[in-house]
């Protein structure tokens, strides 16, 4: 199975959970590094928690699947790099 192919089937965990609230994910490459780049479709691209979605799920299900992959980066979320963002690893 190759490297997209077990990237996809992480995602087809949670795709039903993205989907329930109007959006999708769409793998745009797998760079030479092993990092995954990502586009958030639909209403995942524009929803306020798209940071936490990315960062405590969509992350967590690639990187526990296919642990050799080093970074996943979503191409369309300009806040990610935002300082004050709310994410998982700062919920206490």
């Amino acid at each position: 199975m190759s490297l997209l192919d077990r990237v996809e089937a992480a995602l087809d965990t949670i795709r039903p959970y993205l989907e329930t609230d109007g959006g999708n994910v769409l793998v745009e490459e797998i760079t030479p590094e092993n990092v995954v780049r990502i586009k958030l479709l639909g209403s995942c691209g524009s929803c306020p928690m798209s940071i936490m979605t990315l960062k405590a799920g969509i992350e967590q299900a690639i990187l526990k699947a296919v642990p050799e992959i080093t970074a996943i980066e979503a191409l369309n979320l300009t806040d990610i790099d935002d300082p004050d963002a709310v994410l998982p690893e700062n919920l206490r």
